[in-house]
């Protein structure tokens, strides 16, 4: 029942926010980037919605940093919960084309200025890259990418596809990571509280010793430092649990 009245909140939230977000962006330049961040903020609420609570850390690493490529490990719809509090201010991501027929959510993100990409047509796919790497420091953007290319459901970090690399070192601007702790099988809507979920943002990674024919070294380079960084949350957040439940079942005892 709990779950129930969730998603019909969630889904009211999400149409009205929306609906309002294409108003404003219409009326007050649109495909501008700066609407991301704003209407991230507004949809950073669904963490109350769903009875998450996200600990945000390393937001200090984007600091003094104009532009940049962002990626993120890709887990679920969830997704759409734990990560709009990091992205940062000048920031637009990179999604698919298809996104666009997603009613009212796919016109929205059109319209606040992200960019669709066709995953499909490789040639167009790959001159995508260079025009984004063109616009970063044409309109000052920093971009968001998933290099996974899919979500994960479970099954771990997926190995990194080398576009959002290739970007990063074609524009000479720094990778900077951003990890979210596993949340699979942890978000249950029928439960009051789904405890909490760990989005850190790492250290930015120099690309300007790094050649484009070096993208691949750079993703596996990327892969091993964010699965490393998602283990080490994970087992941080369970032994956070462990100790709870033994003071929990101490407190009982007594």
């Amino acid at each position: 029942m709990l779950a129930f009245i969730r998603i019909i909140i969630a889904t009211l939230f999400i149409i009205i926010t929306t609906f309002c977000a294409l108003l404003y962006c219409l009326i007050n330049r649109p495909r501008a980037p700066k609407h991301v961040y704003t209407f991230c903020r507004w949809f950073n609420q669904l963490q109350k919605i769903t009875g998450v609570r996200v600990e945000q850390r390393g937001l200090v690493n984007s600091t003094n940093i104009a532009n940049a490529v962002y990626i993120s490990n890709h887990q679920s719809v969830y997704d759409f919960v734990t990560t709009p509090g990091m992205l940062q201010p000048n920031t637009v991501s990179l999604g698919k084309k298809s996104l666009l027929w997603i009613p009212f959510f796919g016109q929205l993100y059109w319209i606040t200025g992200n960019i669709l990409i066709d995953r499909e047509n490789k040639a167009k796919a790959r001159n995508t890259i260079q025009q984004v790497a063109d616009a970063i420091h044409q309109r000052n953007l920093s971009v968001w990418v998933y290099p996974e290319g899919t979500r994960s459901k479970g099954r771990g970090l997926l190995p990194f596809k080398t576009g959002a690399f290739r970007m990063a070192i074609e524009a000479g601007v720094p990778i900077i990571p951003v990890v979210i702790s596993t949340t699979h099988n942890k978000i249950d809507l029928n439960k009051l509280d789904n405890g909490t979920v760990i989005a850190e943002m790492l250290a930015p990674i120099n690309t300007q010793t790094f050649k484009s024919t070096d993208a691949r070294q750079l993703a596996e380079q990327c892969h091993q430092l964010m699965a490393e960084k998602i283990a080490q949350l994970d087992n941080e957040l369970k032994q956070d649990s462990y100790l709870v439940s033994e003071e929990t079942s101490k407190e009982n005892k007594a």
